[in-house]
Order: structure tokens, then sequence, then C-alpha cells
């Protein structure tokens, strides 16, 4: 499998032994996180930022008499290690004891994932600019003025700990951002991957620029309640609101809106979720925060809650098995599902409009807020692509509008899904969703732009 060139598994190995050398806890783990970060900004259709960066980063645990404590350094010299775990060790000796704590996971077999790709790791300022020019002639062939980003990563995490456990992971990462705009409209696209191959910045911006050229001289119609396409991006930043209550612990603490609603049928038939790691169109490591094996999880099933996330403490407390979806510990928030996937289906964006008599299509929504968590209500903004269906056609562009929405109603009412892709957004991180055809979606006030 591979390994990143700044901290292969023989340089995690080295590391733990040296804060083992260093160490007088009853327990000790340590987190490593390595990576090299690059990224190319531009606006107005100029390149004005290029930056790159190398990190490396050591985060030791250490587990005192049922107290435990974390310190974090970027110094691996061996007066840093040493003070680095003396830190840890010290903060531990401070906290109340918790009954709770358990001891640092024990050896566990991973499934192995493959999300290295050598030409993202080996991208280019050059060959960042080259994608860069190719949508700023985009822009310029419809008019437009064009800002964004193209960024790509190799990373590599690894956890060690004192009762023999080691997992590694290696991954590349790729992302671009683009958003066209006219004098009165604009248009926006975003695309993450592993590789990135299938990101294709020039691609986005045609699509960006579609809409911003689509949606120029934009009408204001009356709020209320209208039949919606959301694409994939807007359901994205929707549903992100709703999967940290997918959490044993969250519902220990009666602060989700699962909370004596496991079991029941809360969504509509037409939706299924599910947590799998190992997904084809997934990122990310096959472990958790403390080492465990991520399993998948079916949340939800034709709308029927089925399934949620444990850590190893959450799982204890409820007498089952943990399913790998902890964080770090010291934390808070104990677990949550983040390898979404929502089950889609056959329809396409079009003929979901061609279904639709009067309504409106939404590319993107932003400054998403909850007002109500058990119900979640939430309320935010259309943006960069919100236009007019009559008469099953796509019509003008339209002034962006304020919603105010029930996610469970929004998830009832559910009457067509386009096939699940891949999707990347700004409120939430990146799943596997589809677009939806929604029958009611509740919009209170027409902005001003």
């Amino acid at each position: 499998m591979p390994e990143l060139s700044t901290l292969p598994r023989t340089r995690c190995q080295e590391i733990f032994e040296r804060v083992q050398r260093n160490s007088s806890a009853d327990q000790v783990e340590i987190l490593l996180a390595a990576g090299r970060h690059a990224l190319t900004r531009f606006a107005n259709n100029t390149i004005h930022q290029n930056v790159e960066e190398e990190t490396l980063l050591l985060s030791v645990r250490a587990v005192v008499d049922q107290r435990t404590a974390r310190a974090t350094t970027n110094r691996f010299d061996e007066e840093s290690i040493r003070r680095v775990v003396e830190e840890a060790e010290q903060m531990a000796r401070l906290q109340a004891p918790d009954p709770e704590l358990l001891p640092v996971a024990g050896p566990c077999a991973h499934q192995q994932v493959d999300r290295h790709d050598p030409l993202t790791a080996s991208a280019t300022p050059e060959s960042r600019a080259r994608a860069v020019r190719q949508a700023v002639q985009v822009a310029e062939s419809h008019s437009l003025t064009a800002a964004g980003t193209l960024s790509t990563a190799e990373t590599a995490d690894a956890i060690l700990n004192s009762r023999g456990l080691f997992a590694y992971h290696a991954q590349t990462r790729a992302e671009a951002s683009i958003t066209m705009m006219s004098a009165d409209s604009s248009g926006w696209a975003k695309a993450n991957s592993p590789r990135l191959s299938e990101v294709g910045l020039p691609q986005l911006a045609e699509r960006a620029a579609r809409k911003a050229e689509a949606s120029r001289q934009p009408a204001a119609i009356e709020p209320g309640h209208y039949a919606v396409v959301l694409e994939p991006a807007a359901v994205l930043d929707l549903l992100g609101f709703l999967v940290y209550d997918f959490s044993a612990t969250a519902i220990r603490d009666q602060r989700s809106f699962l909370t004596d609603r496991i079991g029941q049928p809360l969504f509509g038939p037409a939706i299924t979720i599910r947590d799998d790691a190992y997904h084809k169109l997934q990122s990310g490591a096959p472990f958790d925060g403390e080492g465990v094996a991520r399993q998948p999880l079916q949340l939800v099933e034709q709308g029927v809650v089925r399934q949620i996330a444990y850590s190893r403490q959450a799982a204890r407390a409820a007498g089952v098995d943990p399913t790998g979806h902890g964080f770090p510990l010291p934390n808070e928030l104990g677990e949550a599902p983040l390898n979404i996937v929502v089950d889609g289906g056959d329809s396409s964006v079009e003929q979901m409009i061609a279904s639709i008599d009067g309504g409106i299509l939404v590319t993107r929504l932003w400054y998403i807020r909850e007002v109500d968590p058990y119900e979640k209500i939430l309320t935010g903004m259309t943006r960069d692509g919100t236009f007019l269906i009559e008469g099953g056609k796509l019509g003008r562009g339209l002034r962006n509008f304020r919603f105010n929405q029930s996610m469970i109603e929004l998830l009832n009412n559910v009457e067509m899904l386009s096939p699940s892709t891949r999707v990347a957004g700004e409120e939430s991180f990146e799943m596997v969703v589809p677009a939806m055809k929604i029958r009611r979606f509740h919009f209170t006030e027409v902005t001003k732009f």
C-alpha cells in the first residue's frame, strides 16, 4: 500500500518508540498527520496566489489513573518530544477521573482502501496553472469573470499505541471550485476527488458559465411554497446538518433529533442513507480516531431510522460492538458517520424539471443555520444559480430566496431522485448524494440580489 515519503511506516514506528521512552503514563497513544498541500487561487480571470506547505504533526495522548489528556507538537527533536509527552501527562493528572474511560484500543485488522493517485501527488504549480488558464478562457468566451481555487494534496495519518495498535493510511486529494460572475448574475460549480483527473476544472467552468449566463437580469417572484429541484450540492449542504445526530453519544445526551425515534419511519420511503467508508466514491481512512475499523452502517432504510454510530466508550455503555466512527479522545462529540452515501434513483435533473409545471431549481445553498434542532428546521439562502421552472421547462434566472425548511418534512416530500454522485459543497463535508425533486419547499423572502 502507498506511503508518504515524509512519513513512511518505519518513521511512524521510530517516532512512537521515542515517545514511549519518554513516557511514564499507564498507556500512551500517538496520532501522526503529515502532508503536502498546494493551492492555486484566481480572481478577476488572473492567478493571484500560489501556496504550498508541508506539515508533520505529532499528537500524544497519555492515560494516567483513569485520566487522559492530549498535547501536540510539530517539532521532532528529542527535547520537543520529551516536552510534549510531559505536557500530555501533566495535563492528564490534572483531570478528574473518568469512570467510563477505556484502555487504548488493541490491534485491529483494517480492510485496505487505495485512495492514492501518483498523478495527483506529483501535480505542480504549472499543471494547476494550465487548468486555471482553460477555465479563464471559458469565462472570457462568455464575457464573464471567474474566481476560484484548485488544490492538490498528499497526506498520511497514523495511530499507534502501547497495546500494539498501528493503523496507517495515505491518500491524495484534489479539489476545484469556481464562480462565474456577470454584472447581475453568477454561477458556481465545485468538485473533489482523490484523483485530480476526476475534478476537471475546465468542465466545472463550463457548467458555472452556463448558470451565470442563463441567470442574467434575474426576476423577483413572491416567496411561498414551491416544488423544487435541488441539485446535489444543495442536497449535500442540507444533509450535513443531520449527520452528527446519528451518534449514540448525542442521543444519550438528548441533543440528537433521533432521540426516541430509532426504528420509526421518520422520512419518506424514497430515502435510504448509508455510511460506507469502502464505497468507490468515498475518501478517507478505513479506521476511526481510536484506530477501530470502520463498519458500514444502514442509517436509514426506506425512511426508517435503523442504525447509529458507536465509539468504543458509547458501545461499552450500550452493550454493543463499536462501529468505528469515534473521534480522537478526549472529545465531547463521541462519534459520527462521515462517509455518507444516499441511494439515488434513475431520474435526470432534466426529467425532474419536465415533471414540474411551476417551481424552482436551486444550484446551491449557503449561510445555513439551524432554527429548531429537534425538528431540524434550517434557514439559509439560495445562491449562484436559482431558476424558475415553467411548464416543465427551465426559465429565467430568479433573485435569490431565504428559506425556512424542516429537513424531516423535506425528506418526506421527495418525489424523484437522480443517480448519486460524489459532491462537494460549502457547508458540509463531501458525500455521495443525488439531486432531489421536492414536492413542497418553503421560501420565506426574496433577497436583494
